[in-house]
């Protein structure tokens, strides 16, 4: 195990769970001079922690049609990578939906099997910069220096929304996980997302009345596709909703609470209705509002900006701060150019940013030339390219619609170069003086479907455009414009090289163009 010693090193890691594991993770196998420092006695805090009732809701199918790493990666969105078969998370857990336990086992695993040089117990108390660059300054009083400084702590503290009595409010990272303890009772839950949705399964059978309650309307993964929005398992609570068992999920702005006898009276004004506006009452208010990153250790002049009501930090496309020069964003925290889009919150997507994350900052730190393939700016041979990677490629699929290959054309020699997992919008604003290059993505396609599960679909290749399940999407640029695209029709079982459907129209897109010039 490398020495996680203290003193001024190139890179400073702050967490130690699996986002902050991972980076050390690629900082080691590439030789770089880092230290991670996480303020528990062991990795993985958030997860001994939350969920609260110990269920994750990131799925683990170890039962996959391939022998090949790379495609049951697409399936396993709990493994971190890296080069050891027995460090992946199925030889941890062979649940669909594994225990929050089992996590906190893998990531110990983890740490120690690759010997990442983290040191424990080393609370953070202060992030700041000078003429020489970052001071981080530790509880202990020690002070460590750092070029770089990558924050991966994940949620830092409760989001709490402003309003009137929510002080009365128990809240998701206190509340008594006992279903019997609401037994009979009305609840309130504040929150319409996974942790509300997750605190009133587990107290369906018990309560009397439960209600979940947000301004927004409740969005549902399968209509979104987002793996953050409330999750198909708990489908009986809005099975119970329409059943009119009096368990209700509200459109309202919760207006105020108060004490009123052994409970509460909660005043609310529907979102739909006109301005109606009713009291209810309840003998539990529950708090499952979220959580926002704690900006409590930035000194003065280092503060970064924030966005989404102050839960996440504004970063850059390189997940570099907007305002901090040289103060970087990993894991949960970093999903402010993906949000409710691709998975950059979840581990299955964050852990290939931070691959590419990792590269960006050898290349600027450590003066590492980011690495790139060479192939023949020829049409056949660009189109086996790209449908060999969309067919392979687990970072394409889980990190669709944000992170791309990159094409860059050579015009002087007929070549191309080949840049993989990089976010587009930074591909793009990076090669933006290119007069010819492509970006090949994983998109979802149109949502104006009324039914998610009736779509009526059009098989023919004219009309890929119109797919609605994930397929490939090649776009060309030039001089940092978009001017062409080209979609490649959805298949069922995601594979994308039948000669009619995939193969003739890209080799005819990339012939078009090729031929075009700049």
């Amino acid at each position: 195990m490398r020495e996680a010693g203290g003193g001024s090193h190139r890179y400073l890691v702050i967490g130690a769970g699996p986002a902050g594991l991972q980076l050390s993770y690629y900082l080691q196998q590439a030789g770089a001079d880092y230290l991670t420092l996480e303020r528990d006695a062991a990795p993985g805090g958030f997860f001994r922690r939350f969920p609260r009732h110990r269920r994750l809701i990131s799925l683990n199918k170890v039962h996959v049609r391939s022998d090949d790493p790379e495609i049951r990666l697409r399936w396993d969105w709990n493994s971190l990578l890296n080069d050891d078969p027995e460090m992946l998370f199925p030889k941890f857990s062979q649940e669909y939906l594994p225990s929050a336990d089992d996590m906190v086992r893998y990531l110990a695993a983890f740490q120690q099997r690759h010997g990442l040089a983290v040191r424990y117990g080393t609370e953070v108390a202060g992030i700041g910069r000078d003429g020489l660059g970052f001071v981080v300054r530790t509880a202990a009083g020690e002070e460590l220096r750092a070029e770089c400084v990558i924050v991966a702590t994940g949620w830092g503290a409760p989001f709490i929304p402003a309003i009137p009595g929510i002080e009365h409010a128990t809240g998701y990272e206190a509340m008594d996980v006992d279903p019997a303890s609401y037994a009979d009772q009305r609840v309130l839950i504040i929150g319409k997302g996974n942790s509300a949705f997750e605190t009133a399964y587990s107290m369906l059978g018990q309560a009397a009345m439960v209600h979940l309650a947000s301004r927004r309307p409740l969005r549902l993964t399968w209509t979104s596709k987002h793996p953050g929005d409330v999750r198909g398992q708990y489908g009986v609570i809005l099975d119970s909703y329409q059943f009119k068992t009096l368990h209700s999920v509200l459109d309202c702005t919760i207006d105020e609470i108060r004490p009123a006898g052994e409970g509460f009276e909660v005043d609310i004004t529907y979102t739909h209705a006109d301005g109606e506006t009713a009291t209810l009452e309840y003998e539990s208010v529950l708090r499952c509002t979220g959580f926002r990153m704690d900006t409590s250790v930035f000194a003065e002049g280092c503060v970064p900006q924030t966005e989404r009501d102050g839960r996440l930090p504004s970063t850059g496309p390189d997940w570099q701060s907007t305002d901090v020069d040289g103060l970087y964003f990993a894991g949960t925290l970093a999903q402010a150019h993906d949000f409710k889009r691709a998975s950059s919150a979840f581990i299955d997507g964050f852990r290939y940013n931070l691959r590419t994350l990792c590269a960006l900052l050898l290349e600027r730190y450590d003066g590492v030339p980011l690495e790139f393939g060479e192939a023949k700016a020829d049409a056949e041979e660009l189109t086996t390219l790209v449908l060999d990677r969309v067919n392979w490629s687990s970072a394409l699929w889980t990190q669709f619609e944000y992170l791309c290959d990159t094409i860059v054309l050579d015009e002087a020699n007929s070549r191309v170069r080949l840049y993989k997992d990089l976010p587009e919008d930074y591909a793009v604003q990076r090669f933006a003086s290119e007069a010819h290059y492509y970006t090949v993505t994983l998109r979802w396609g149109r949502d104006d479907y009324a039914d998610v599960f009736a779509i009526e679909r059009h098989p023919e290749p004219g009309r890929a455009r119109e797919s609605a399940f994930i397929h490939p999407v090649i776009r060309r640029h030039q001089y940092g414009l978009q001017v062409a695209e080209r979609h490649l029709l959805e298949d069922l079982l995601a594979e994308w090289r039948r000669p009619d459907r995939h193969v003739a129209p890209l080799r005819e897109f990339f012939a078009e163009h090729l031929s075009s010039g700049p």
